[in-house]
């Protein structure tokens, strides 16, 4: 195993550590460490884990603002039919 646990890529380790790392980086990494979460674990917990873990990396670092994001209520999908669907927002 690479990383921890609750990171066992170490994909969110490596961002903190990449120099320059953009935010749409970092929102790969969560991305691809969300996919791979085991089945069954709360994402939003591990997301609250990572923050503690990395609490004395700056708060405006882009690893950060993403995994504060990923805590973020995503809206629920709402199906639109008939004419609004077809048309462009």
């Amino acid at each position: 195993m690479k990383g921890d646990a609750l990171d066992p890529k170490a994909l969110i380790r490596e961002a903190y550590r990449i120099d320059g790392i953009t935010i749409a980086q970092c929102r790969t990494i969560f991305l691809d460490w969300a996919l791979s979460h085991p089945d069954g674990a709360d994402p939003k917990e591990g997301v609250v884990q990572l923050l503690a873990q990395y609490a004395d990396q700056p708060a405006d670092h882009p690893m950060t603002v993403t995994l504060n994001e990923g805590l973020g209520s995503a809206d629920a999908p709402r199906r639109r039919g008939g004419r609004a669907a077809r048309m462009l927002d």
